[in-house]
């Protein structure tokens, strides 16, 4: 069993708005991005000056510009869960990250997290772009618990603007930056587990959506979101046959790819508004911290009887699903 003991998140101040796009005389309108993605705000770690002076045409150049760095998102979103679960930093006797824009090719972003805490623990990357939270789950399910400290932090950072052409109107759209952390444990129980996970991949369509070594977004848009609808349908299908009937209430969270894809997935099989939680339209596309971000900022509204299926998708292609079933009071 693994145990979920709090979420915790983060996202820099500044906001992209539709209407920014549109000032940048790149082709697009509030109306066109909401009618083809459903998403009206972003975060970036990029000041909006640079973004209008520059459009990032060269993303090297973005590192320097940036607010944040992975490394001060992460800890910043591991502090509200250390305090949501009452903890120290101390109790923290291991640390695993993964980001789909990672600041360094060496060290793991997890060394330069643990740095900024403050704090000296085995510390390793594990990434597969946006479903690595649900890969670092499921790896972490399936270790024996005496392998492991009592208390594990994961943390998923995503500075995914800085990669970003904002001459074009396809991708400039999309994407937003943020950091989530969660604590879990194999050995201290808590009112929140995992009791379902699962993880796969397609490595064959691996070049469909990636990040080129310089620094440029890329997707075949058509193909990616038809495999993400039929994957995460699929896998929620599942889980929603295997344990609605026990929930109260079965929530729904996917990765935050856009608000149009998520609730066509919610129409096919059949998952009512109140219970599909996101935060796509106002963060744009997180990537690996996606999910879990909308799982934090919700965590104060999980009741007892809940069972919330977690659904992502990424390049690789992969994808993982996994069940979160809630006990007890708060």
């Amino acid at each position: 069993m693994l145990y979920l003991h709090s979420m915790g998140h983060f996202n820099p101040d500044s906001i992209i708005t539709n209407k920014f796009l549109e000032d940048l005389d790149i082709g697009t309108s509030n109306e066109w991005i909401l009618e083809r993605v459903g998403i009206q705000n972003r975060r970036t770690i990029l000041p909006l000056d640079y973004i209008k002076k520059t459009k990032n045409v060269d993303p090297r150049a973005a590192f320097e510009a940036r607010k944040y760095k992975n490394s001060q998102m992460g800890a910043a979103a591991a502090r509200m869960a250390l305090t949501r679960a009452s903890l120290k930093l101390e109790d923290i006797g291991m640390i695993i990250a993964g980001s789909s824009s990672p600041d360094n090719i060496a060290p793991a972003e997890s060394s330069a997290i643990a740095a900024e805490l403050g704090i000296d623990v085995p510390c390793f990357d594990m990434n597969s772009a946006c479903s690595s939270f649900g890969m670092q789950i499921n790896f972490l399910s399936k270790m024996q618990p005496e392998a492991l400290p009592p208390y594990v932090l994961v943390v998923d950072s995503e500075t995914l603007t800085k990669a970003v052409d904002y001459s074009d109107r396809a991708t400039a759209v999309l994407f937003g930056d943020g950091s989530a952390a969660a604590i879990v444990s194999t050995k201290a129980p808590s009112r929140v587990s995992f009791v379902d996970c699962s993880y796969d991949s397609r490595p064959s369509a691996w070049g469909k959506v990636g990040i080129t070594w310089g620094w440029r977004f890329y997707q075949d848009g058509n193909a990616v979101q038809k495999f993400a609808i039929r994957k995460t349908s699929e896998a929620v299908k599942l889980l929603q046959d295997k344990f609605a009937p026990e929930a109260k209430r079965f929530i729904f969270i996917g990765h935050q790819a856009n608000l149009l894809m998520l609730k066509t997935v919610c129409e096919r099989i059949g998952i009512l508004p109140a219970h599909h939680w996101y935060n796509v339209d106002q963060f744009g596309n997180t990537g690996c911290c996606s999910a879990p971000s909308v799982l934090s900022a919700r965590w104060d509204q999980i009741k007892e009887g809940d069972r919330i299926a977690i659904s992502i998708v990424g390049a690789g292609l992969s994808w993982a699903q996994m069940m979160l079933k809630v006990e007890g009071g708060q």
